[in-house]
C-alpha cells in the first residue's frame, strides 16, 4: 500500500502544473487566488513537497476540479454529472460538465426581463455558444440586438460586446457553452451580466 500511496501522490505535482497551465495563471495570481504561498506552490509542482488536504481543497476551488481529478483517483463506472445549481445575477445556472479545460457546458435559467431595458454587455477573450430550451432570449451582439426562439443556436467571438437576457417578463432557459476565458469573466466574477 504505500508503494500504491507514493505513485498518486508523486502523480499530483503534473496534473497541478498542468491544471495551472491550461488556466493560464502564473504562481503568483494562483497564490493571490489561493493564499498559498509562491515557494509552496512551486514546491507542489515540482514535487519537492507533499500536498496536504488543506492545500488541494483551496486549489481545486480555484481550479474548478475535483479532489479526485486533482489527485488522479480512478473515474468511477457513472459517467453522469451530478450538478449543483448555483446562482449569479439572479439566473440559476446549472453546471453540466465536470472538469473540462477548454469548454464548460451549463443549463442557465434566466429570470424575466422588461423588454425596454438595455441588456448589459461584456467583451473578453473567448468564444461562447449558447442553445433556446424554452421561452425567447435577447442575444446583444455590439450594437445589434437579435430574439432567439427556442430550438434556436447562436455562437460568437466574445471579443464583440455581447449579453443575452430573457425577451420577456418570463423566464427562458438556454443551454451555454462557455471557453475557459468566458467561463471565468461570466461565472466566477461576482455580479455579471
Amino acid at each position: 500500500m504505500p508503494d500504491e500511496l507514493d505513485r498518486v501522490l508523486d502523480g499530483v505535482a503534473p496534473r497541478l502544473r498542468a491544471l495551472r497551465a491550461r488556466r493560464g495563471l502564473t504562481l503568483a495570481e494562483l497564490s493571490e487566488q489561493t493564499g498559498i504561498s509562491v515557494s509552496t506552490l512551486s514546491r507542489l509542482e515540482s514535487g519537492g513537497r507533499r500536498p496536504t488536504l488543506d492545500l488541494l481543497i483551496r486549489l481545486a476551488g480555484v481550479y474548478g476540479a475535483s479532489l479526485d481529478d486533482l489527485v488522479g483517483a480512478p473515474q468511477i463506472a457513472d459517467p453522469r454529472v451530478h450538478p449543483k445549481p448555483f446562482y449569479r445575477g439572479g439566473r440559476a445556472i446549472i453546471p453540466l460538465t465536470r472538469d473540462n479545460p477548454d469548454v464548460h457546458a451549463y443549463k442557465m435559467v434566466l429570470p424575466g426581463h422588461p423588454p425596454e431595458a438595455p441588456v448589459a454587455q461584456r467583451a473578453h477573450e473567448g468564444y461562447d455558444w449558447i442553445y433556446v430550451l424554452s421561452g425567447r432570449v435577447r442575444l446583444a451582439l455590439g450594437d445589434d440586438e437579435i430574439v432567439l426562439e427556442a430550438g434556436e443556436a447562436a455562437e460568437f467571438d466574445t471579443r464583440v460586446p455581447h449579453g443575452h437576457a430573457s425577451a420577456s417578463l418570463e423566464p427562458a432557459e438556454i443551454l451555454n457553452l462557455l471557453s475557459r476565458q468566458g467561463e471565468r469573466v461570466h461565472l466566477r466574477e461576482t455580479g455579471s451580466a
